[in-house]
Formats: C-alpha cells, sequence, structure tokens
C-alpha cells in the first residue's frame, strides 16, 4: 500500500506496550506512525526518535487534535483507559484502546456510546483475539471438529515481583491479576460461549488491596460453563481447553501468545496445528483495525464493542463478589 493511503497512527504514551505496539505499526501493511504523545517532551522524542515518528507531544491534549493523526492507539495505565479514550473520540479520531478497555462497565458505555454517536471507529486492543492460532481454533468450533462446546478451561497467572508501588500491585493504577491477565481467558470463553449469565468467584485480596489470585467459574447459555484463573503472585499452567460433546482443543502454553494447539477429536489421532505467526503479535490487530476503517466499519467483527462491555460487565461482578474496589471509583 502506498505511503500516503496508510493509516496515520498516532501513539498516546510511551512504555512497554506503546513501544510493542509502535514496532508492530511499522510492519504492517496498512498503517504508518506519525506522532506520539506524553507526559514530557523528553519521553515523546526520545519514543520519536526511536520509532522514526515525525511529530512530538508534551502532552496527550496535544497528540489526539493533531491534524495528521487519523487513529489513536491508547496505551497509558488502566484508570486512564477512559478518559483518554473520550478525549481522541471528542477531537474525532478513531481509536484503538489497550485492554482493559475500562475500568468497569460504565465507563466503558460512557465512551462506546460517544463513539457511536460520533461515528468513530472503537476497537479494545484484545490482541490474541486475532493471532493466526486463535483464529484457527474458532474455525475449528464452527466447523464442528469437537461437536459442541460445552465447557472452556484457561488460565493466565505468573508470580510477580513483590514491588508494592508497581503497576501490578497498585490499586490506585487498578493493579491486580483480574484487569491485567485475567482478562485473557475471559475474553477467550466469552468468544466462543457469549455474555456469561452467572458468575462464582473467589479471590485472595493481598496487602495492597489488589487481588493477587482468583478463580472463577462463568454459566452461559444451555448451561455451558468456563472455568478460570488468574494472578499477579501465583504462577498458573498458562494453559487453556475447549472441551466439546466429540473432541476437545488443547491451547498450549502460553496460548495467549498464538503458540500451537493440539485437537484431540474423538476417533482420530491428535493433530497439532502451529499457524505461522508474526514475530511481533500485535501487527494483526494493526491489520484489523486498517482493515475495518478502509471497510468503513466503525467496530470489529471480532472484537465487537457489545462484547466489550459485556467482558466489563464480568468482572465487575467478580469484583463485587470478591470485594476488590479501587480507591478512585
Amino acid at each position: 500500500m502506498p505511503m500516503s493511503d496508510k493509516l496515520r497512527w498516532g501513539v498516546i504514551a510511551t512504555g512497554h506496550i506503546a513501544r510493542k505496539f509502535a514496532a508492530a505499526v511499522r510492519m504492517s501493511e496498512t498503517g504508518r506512525l506519525v506522532a506520539v504523545g506524553s507526559r514530557s517532551m523528553a519521553s515523546a522524542d526520545a519514543f520519536a526518535d526511536e520509532f522514526d515518528i515525525p511529530h512530538r507531544h508534551a502532552s496527550y491534549e496535544a497528540l489526539v487534535t493533531d491534524e495528521q493523526v487519523q487513529a489513536v492507539y491508547v496505551a497509558t495505565p488502566h484508570p486512564m483507559h477512559a478518559p483518554s479514550t473520550m478525549m481522541a473520540i471528542k477531537a474525532g479520531k478513531a481509536v484503538l484502546c489497550e485492554k482493559p478497555f475500562a475500568v468497569n462497565a460504565v465507563e466503558a458505555r460512557r465512551v462506546i456510546a460517544a463513539a457511536r454517536q460520533a461515528k468513530l471507529f472503537l476497537m479494545e486492543a484484545m490482541w490474541s483475539r486475532f493471532l493466526p492460532p486463535i483464529r484457527k481454533a474458532a474455525q475449528l468450533v464452527k466447523s464442528g471438529a469437537i461437536g459442541e462446546p460445552r465447557m472452556i478451561m484457561a488460565d493466565f497467572g505468573f508470580r510477580g515481583r513483590w514491588e508494592p508501588d508497581s503497576r501490578l500491585l497498585n490499586a490506585n493504577l487498578a493493579g491486580g491479576g483480574l484487569l491485567d491477565v485475567g482478562i485473557y481467558p475471559i475474553s477467550l470463553a466469552g468468544m466462543f460461549f457469549g455474555p456469561a449469565r452467572a458468575v462464582a468467584a473467589q479471590a485472595h485480596i493481598g496487602e495492597t488491596k489488589v487481588d493477587e489470585q482468583a478463580g472463577m467459574v462463568l454459566k452461559y447459555d444451555d448451561g455451558r460453563l468456563a472455568v478460570l484463573a488468574t494472578g499477579v503472585r501465583t504462577e498458573t499452567p498458562m494453559e487453556a481447553w475447549i472441551l466439546g460433546t466429540e473432541g476437545k482443543i488443547h491451547f498450549h502454553r502460553e496460548w495467549w501468545r498464538g503458540n500451537p494447539l493440539t485437537v484431540l477429536a474423538k476417533g482420530k489421532d491428535p493433530e497439532t496445528i502451529s499457524p505461522e505467526v508474526a514475530e511481533n503479535g500485535f501487527v494483526y490487530e494493526v491489520e484489523e483495525v486498517g482493515r475495518c476503517i478502509a471497510e468503513g466499519k466503525k467496530e470489529s467483527d471480532i472484537m465487537g464493542l457489545d462484547e466489550t462491555i459485556s467482558i466489563m460487565e464480568t468482572m465487575d461482578e467478580i469484583r463485587r463478589q470478591v470485594g476488590l474496589r479501587y480507591p478512585f471509583e
């Protein structure tokens, strides 16, 4: 695609995730980086120099009002996702907001309503949704390869360092396992089963008042279940299973990275499938946004806005049950 036709991206914030995204845009066929905004000019300049970005701004407000920017990637800490996205929408920009889309469903509904009213594209950056192995699993389930899917078992937990003021353990930054990594298995279950109809959850709330580990059972239509676990102080197997009436799909360790999957269908030999995955898996969500906007769509068919709201509602209920409330709410 000619450079003049590529979607012009601006990036809000300059941390690790922003760098991974910026590298993905440079790999993409549909996008190019034109601007970055940070809370300091020094940070914006350093990021812009690293990724050869022409426009750099010392505030998020300046970034979203940059006329060269068509789409904004929001990579701020969790509590700033909704305000940053809303600011970009008010400036007339399409937005890809890093997961979790917001801190709670109230915020999510407000932001999504604003984008729909403004007729602007908006999507949650659940990057694993777009990886080839995950898309392959969706095709297999739809084709009936394992019969009717009845249960999902999935987890994402790791033992992080004890740093009470860090993003992962700081309640003022919406730290803890649920919003940071628990959203991955919750989103996986929602992808295959739709909105959760009932929730049962338990968690350990540590001394910094965030969820250090949690277990959840979600119930869906027709009695389907998801048995999920997460944590930032407990390492889990990091695997996922889709269990069907005629077989099962096993996502190997660190499944959210696009690692291989094995299909174990009744009456057939196990088949391990390893679709080729780009070195930087964020490139697939970049291409999805570029494709959608080129086609005039306002949201993705793969990661739709109603599903984003449903996921936030599920996490709200989990937090209610385990007594997890952030100081700023």
